[in-house]
């Protein structure tokens, strides 16, 4: 196979000292905090539905809560990113972390004090997930700051992978403390892992120099956004891979939107059925598989050739479940697929943070995520739900399938091309 570059940009991050990365101070630092804010989100993804139904009694605002989550990718993406490539990174992501505190702890306040509202609660959704965006665009940079860029698999998929489990661990114990606590009390244990996450990150005190460009040289903000636009349009390769990305989101969105219907009517699994949340566990059990898997393939492959041949496994993976109408082998495919799909997306995000300067990680980063999160999640419930209400379960769930073959040709069509055209790069 043609392999591609790793790095293509003049001045890479400064190389790590070759040792483990659980013994490196600020990333094990830094590790902790998201596991335990990925801990406190997770029983607010159970939680916040949850109160926002018990305090308006509207399926439709549940759904507008839901949505939340990615909302803001679209409204704020660019200007995040733009944002964190203008200012420090890490007091950016410890504000955040202080306002995402006191935002959430302000849902518990206003019920002791019982003037809580539905509107409130949507609010809080949506100015929470907000700063997340704000966090994360920071993150991007961040990491390879504190690793160096040849660390960065290693980084990106313990990282990933610790906040699967958290998250696997955190949904599971919501019901419990939603009946101990209340649904807004529950909320409370979430304020204080964004402050326990703030107070980990003040303790990181290394990261790698970054130049200060005069005030007089530095763009305008409207520039700084087409700055970030232009490297990823004119970046073969990376804009190839978050096309991937998204294609790779939409049948995220597609197959988790439609997992509870498709249970229903294809396998059998009904109403309070245990089985649904072990169809669920697996897809994000996959996900913590594929994090220990990716470290040990990017040894052997470079990122682009990678894809060749995760694509089109995910893609049989997909026909299997679609196709299958017995729950114990949709349940294994589940898994190997949500490895699978862990694998092509910490890979396009790693490939990413490889290739992009320093100074546009921000930028960049939070562009493709913009595509996959903000575009291609939601427009993959809803193609898959539409198809679903229309045509049947089983044919909104191959929306899923459709969107990875069709990464997997484009993937390959480039190899061929390149194949044909040595000359040229992807």
């Amino acid at each position: 196979m043609t392999s591609l570059p790793r790095k293509d940009v003049d001045d890479p991050a400064p190389e790590a000292p070759d040792i483990p990365l659980r013994r490196v101070p600020d990333f094990r630092r830094f590790w902790l905090s998201r596991v335990v804010s990925g801990l406190g989100s997770a029983v607010t993804t159970v939680a916040l539905p949850v109160l926002a139904f018990q305090e308006t009694g509207s399926p439709l605002m549940v759904s507008l809560v839901a949505a939340a989550a990615t909302l803001p990718y679209v409204v704020f993406g660019l200007i995040a990113g733009t944002v964190a490539d203008r200012t420090d990174r890490r007091r950016l992501m410890i504000l955040t972390d202080w306002l995402n505190a006191a935002c959430i702890a302000s849902v518990p306040a206003a019920s002791a004090l019982g003037i809580l509202t539905g509107g409130q609660v949507l609010f809080v959704a949506l100015a929470s997930a907000a700063l997340g965006l704000f966090f994360d665009a920071g993150v991007y940079g961040f990491v390879p700051d504190i690793v160096g860029k040849d660390k960065l698999t290693e980084a990106n998929s313990a990282v990933y992978g610790a906040q699967t489990v958290v998250r696997i661990a955190g949904n599971a114990v919501a019901g419990g403390l939603i009946v101990l606590f209340r649904p807004a009390g529950t909320l409370a244990l979430d304020a204080l892992s964004f402050a326990v996450s703030a107070l980990l990150l003040g303790a990181v005190t290394h990261t790698s120099a970054r130049p200060d460009e005069p005030a007089v040289q530095r763009p305008g903000f409207k520039e700084s956004v087409r700055e970030g636009l232009r490297f990823l349009h004119r970046h073969p390769t990376l804009r190839l891979m978050t096309v991937v990305g998204t294609l790779q989101s939409f049948s995220g969105g597609a197959i988790i939107g439609q997992l509870v219907v498709f249970a229903d009517r294809v396998l059998g699994i009904h109403g309070s059925d245990g089985r649904i949340g072990l169809l669920y566990m697996a897809w994000s059990a996959g996900g913590i598989g594929g994090s220990f898997l990716l470290p040990r393939l990017r040894r052997r492959f470079e990122a682009f050739p990678l894809l060749l041949g995760v694509l089109p496994i995910g893609a049989l993976l997909g026909l299997v479940v679609v196709v299958t109408s017995d729950w114990r082998v949709t349940l294994v495919a589940l898994a190997v697929w949500g490895s699978a799909y862990l694998v092509v997306l910490v890979n396009t995000m790693t490939y990413s943070q490889e290739v992009t300067p320093s100074e546009l990680q921000g930028r960049v980063n939070t562009t493709r995520r913009m595509l996959s999160s903000g575009l291609g999640v939601p427009l993959g419930a809803l193609v898959a739900g539409t198809l679903t209400a229309r045509v049947g379960v089983q044919a909104g769930m191959s929306t899923a399938v459709v969107s990875i073959a069709l990464a997997a040709l484009l993937v390959w069509g480039v190899q061929v091309r390149n194949r044909l055209r040595p000359g040229e790069g992807a």
